[in-house]
């Protein structure tokens, strides 16, 4: 059985596969721009119109590129068959969104869907498989 967690924010998607006892790390990056728009100048007459920076096109050009982020990161784990989303802010849920709007087979296989800060590889693995009921750190005692 294929299980996958993916830790994921705007900048890139950190994956670990468990399959089989082994573990697969992969990353994904966003490829966002990141704005910062400058802008806005005042008319030369006093009291005069004041110009303003149209956000809606910084705003879109980042919706069109979150979707290419978040098409890339469901091609990854397609074969999936368990799937755990972690994430700061908004990320997890966009891309949960997403999941249900365009890989409604995908968003079935979603077990856990968490908020999380940024955390090491080796605690994103030992976080992924204590989700996944594989933690390692207590075996099962044999009689």
């Amino acid at each position: 059985m294929k299980k996958v967690g993916i830790w994921l924010d705007k900048k890139e998607a950190m994956g670990v596969v468990l399959e089989h006892g082994k573990e697969k790390f992969f990353n994904i990056d966003s490829e966002l721009d990141f704005f910062n728009p400058k802008g806005g100048s005042r008319s030369k007459t006093k009291w005069g119109p004041q110009d303003v920076v149209q956000d809606s096109k910084y705003l879109e050009r980042e919706k069109h590129q979150l979707k290419n982020y978040f098409d890339k990161i469901a091609e990854t784990v397609q074969d999936a068959d368990q799937l755990a989303i972690f994430g700061p802010a908004e990320a997890p849920e966009k891309f949960m969104a997403e999941l249900e709007d365009n890989y409604p087979e995908l968003a079935q296989k979603v077990t856990v869907s968490e908020k999380s800060d940024s955390i090491t590889k080796n605690q994103f693995k030992a976080m992924v498989k204590q989700t996944f009921g594989m933690d390692d750190r207590y075996p099962e005692k044999s009689i």
